[in-house]
């Protein structure tokens, strides 16, 4: 960068010691050419720096973002509108943006005559989840002759984040999950729950959240809601994001790993978009569901059913990670509490570890219902493949499915791997 900027002014500083030498030959030889040279050649720097000074002056930049929310796939929209405030026309100036927005290009080059402006929308295409900063902007302008090319930054960026892509899955089912006692419990219960049973004239007591304001207007009085225990279990997606678990798919002729420059093409960004997926596709069954990740963070979010819910999956899986330094062994004993009999488990990982698969076989024995998508980490350069796992989860029954490089989720995730036959499982 700063030779860059040193650069800027090599030939304004070679024309300044060319019109020093021409006055030194001046007052040798007496030759009244030199000075009139030096003189001129002395005006043309002063007069260029001024000019592309003023370029710079009076000038506002104006951002308006259309997309602060958007997903993989999709676009994120912007207006910038660049607009001279001075009597003067300026000839040229250039518009440099500084978002860290993958693909975007703002960058524009315009004429403004006094007092007029000049936009234009921005259309960039998302291609990796994350938040992104759009912004500040660098205004650029020089002189007619060239010499020098001035740069003045305008504060102010504006943020989008871009969701992980989601894709529909028609043909994804879980084991069946109800509450111990093998049969939905339409028990009434005085807590407040998402199952209201009926409602009731208002008694002495009741409290004024369960009032049913629709029925009230409707009868003339004070109706009240009565609520039932919640029939369907718990489902939380467990997101694998242990740093050394992942693979990046190396490029060609590339010098550094794929992550590093987040490429899409990695089991880490596989195995969130999975979660993703699965989330929305659960969700969209008035399923209660969850999210437990340990990335750059210890990520949970409780289950519920509710639609904002997938937001907040959505929003937690865009600036996810994978650089924990907890094993998905650890993970799943560390959060063992929040797992009952009442509780399904969908397991997204990479791993080769076969210590999780330990892990597991605890919970099974516990009443905990547990399915496997286990991402292909061989079709991104590792050297190992998942058989032994795959093995390991038939003798225990445990539905798998396993995600490669370049396949269709959807495909993937309407059957599971055939399973071998296994003794039963004896709860303990």
């Amino acid at each position: 960068m700063q030779l860059d900027h040193w650069a800027n002014y090599v030939r304004p500083i070679g024309l300044f010691l060319l019109a020093i030498l021409l006055f030194i030959a001046a007052q040798g030889t007496g030759i009244g050419l030199f000075f009139h040279l030096s003189y001129l050649l002395i005006g043309i720097v002063v007069v260029s720096y001024g000019w592309a000074w003023l370029n710079l002056r009076g000038l506002s930049v104006q951002r308006e973002t259309f997309t602060h929310r958007t997903q993989v796939g999709e676009q994120a929209r912007e207006r910038v509108t660049i607009r001279n405030r001075w009597p003067l026309p300026k000839l040229w100036v250039e518009v440099l943006d500084h978002s860290d927005l993958p693909q975007h290009g703002a960058g524009f080059v315009a004429s403004l005559p006094a007092g007029e402006r000049r936009r234009w929308i921005v259309r960039t295409p998302c291609t990796i989840r994350g938040k992104f900063r759009l912004g500040p902007v660098t205004l650029v302008s020089g002189d007619p002759f060239g010499l020098f090319r001035l740069q003045r930054m305008i504060p102010g960026f504006d943020e989008v984040l871009v969701y992980p892509r989601t894709i529909p899955l028609p043909g994804f089912s879980l084991p069946s999950a109800e509450l111990p006692g093998g049969q939905n419990l339409k028990a009434r219960t005085h807590y407040v729950t998402p199952n209201v049973a009926t409602i009731r004239e208002y008694m002495p007591g009741d409290s004024f959240n369960r009032i049913h304001w629709r029925s009230t207007a409707r009868i003339g009085k004070l109706m009240v809601k009565e609520f039932e225990l919640d029939p369907t279990a718990e489902i939380y997606v467990v997101l694998d994001m242990f740093e050394r678990a992942q693979h990046y798919l190396r490029q060609a002729g590339a010098t550094q790993v794929a992550r590093e420059q987040r490429s899409a093409e990695s089991t880490e960004e596989y195995a969130v978009q999975a979660a993703a997926s699965i989330a929305r596709h659960l969700l969209a069954q008035n399923r209660a569901v969850g999210l437990i990740a340990w990335g750059q963070q210890r990520e949970v979010i409780p289950a519920e059913r509710e639609i904002r819910q997938l937001y907040k999956i959505l929003e937690a899986l865009a600036e996810l990670r994978a650089q924990g330094a907890t094993p998905l062994a650890e993970v799943l004993g560390a959060e063992s509490a929040r797992f009952g009999r009442n509780c399904t488990l969908v397991l997204i990982t990479p791993s080769l570890d076969e210590r999780w698969v330990t892990s597991v076989q605890h919970l099974l024995y516990r009443g905990v219902r547990i399915v496997a998508v286990l991402i292909d980490a061989r079709s991104f350069g590792g050297t190992r493949g998942g058989e032994v796992l795959h093995m390991r989860l038939a003798e225990l029954r445990v539905p798998t499915y396993t995600y490669g490089r370049g396949q269709s989720l959807a495909e993937v995730l309407t059957h599971p791997a055939v399973l071998a036959p296994g003794p039963p499982l004896r709860s303990v």
